[in-house]
């Protein structure tokens, strides 16, 4: 009920407004000591993915704390683990406002937000005075402006500043408001990517003493024939989880809305069917050869499990926690636990 009179007011704001206040109140409130005012004791259903002990398979989605600034206070909400990024190498403004837009009547989001972040830098700045000692992924990308065959420079570049932060790195090659990105989940761009970040991990993993993990971000607007290659190239490499999946250039789901017509990748309730359709056909594909993170259009705890059931071993959510807020949470623990007759 607190959180629904919150949104209410947040929902009279600009949408980028009141997120960025919205990480600003939850990062004040964890600095001085106030986020036990909301928090929320995250529930219990342990899961090992990646080779990672998760408290509870329902994490926070990357894109809603870019920066990191608030993830404490996200932590305090019950997550299972926290995403943070996409981050570049260096900062970037990302594209002209506006640039994210609200669709509440089909309780979807569109944005075409390009990555705006203060740089890989910053982020490590703000988790090293975060007292999170969760599991935490952090995102990476490339600068607008690197050319699409200067891509795995970037990755590097990021890769090896977090890996040491990082409980899993997620490499995003599947947010399509920056130009070319897509380009590089097909073909030789794919496997020279994933060829240098694999030679890259093992190289840190010895400097640093420790494993971490990678996994891929894709998208969800492929032909069953491309998840099948992108799959096949996952296995290749020996990556160690894929992330399915990103925002929609589809319309699908928000015909009519005047909202429509605008460019960016749209997520919530719309793109729910075809990222767990995606989550299915890689689970086939895939045989069970590395771990799937499904995403897309949870706000209720029966879109988590079907997650599940189609084949994700951990969920995240992003849109349908805007509009759900913290309850989202233990619900789709709550519905995750019942597909193995537990009830929490």
């Amino acid at each position: 009920m607190l959180y629904q009179a919150a949104r209410s007011l947040m929902f009279k704001l600009d949408p980028e407004t009141a997120h960025d206040l919205s990480l600003s109140g939850l990062n004040l409130m964890a600095s001085v000591g106030l986020n036990s005012l909301f928090r929320v004791k995250a529930l219990s259903q342990p899961v090992e993915v990646m080779g990672i002990q998760f408290p509870n398979p329902v994490g926070l989605a990357a894109g809603l704390d870019k920066n990191g600034i608030a993830i404490d206070g996200m932590a305090a909400l019950g997550f299972g683990f926290v995403e943070v990024g996409t981050v570049t190498p260096r900062p970037q403004p990302g594209n002209p406002k506006p640039r994210l837009f609200r669709i509440p009547e089909h309780q979807a989001i569109i944005n075409r937000m390009g990555f705006n972040n203060q740089g890989v830098d910053a982020l490590l700045k703000n988790i090293e005075k975060s007292r999170y000692s969760g599991v935490l992924g952090i995102n990476i990308g490339k600068n607008f402006d690197t050319p699409v065959e200067k891509a795995t420079d970037d990755y590097l570049i990021c890769m090896r500043k977090v890996y040491d932060k990082a409980t899993y790195i997620t490499v995003n090659v599947s947010s399509p408001n920056t130009p070319g990105l897509r380009s590089l989940q097909f073909g030789e761009s794919l496997n020279e990517l994933l060829a240098a970040l694999k030679t890259e991990q093992a190289r840190l993993a010895l400097l640093h003493g420790k494993y971490v993990p990678v996994a891929v971000k894709i998208a969800p607007d492929m032909s069953e024939d491309e998840f099948a290659l992108v799959a096949a190239a996952l296995k290749s490499y020996e990556m160690d989880g894929v992330i399915a999946t990103n925002t929609t250039l589809s319309r699908a789901g928000v015909e009519g809305s005047p909202l429509a017509q605008e460019a960016g990748g749209l997520s919530g309730v719309p793109v729910r069917n075809a990222s767990t359709k995606a989550i299915r056909i890689l689970s086939r594909e895939l045989g069970g050869a590395l771990p799937i993170i499904g995403v897309g259009g949870i706000t209720h705890g029966f879109d988590a499990a079907e997650k599940i059931e189609a084949g994700a071993s951990l969920v995240q959510v992003y849109s349908g926690f805007i509009y759900r807020g913290p309850e989202l949470i233990a619900e789709s623990v709550r519905a995750i636990a019942e597909l193995d007759g537990v009830t929490l």
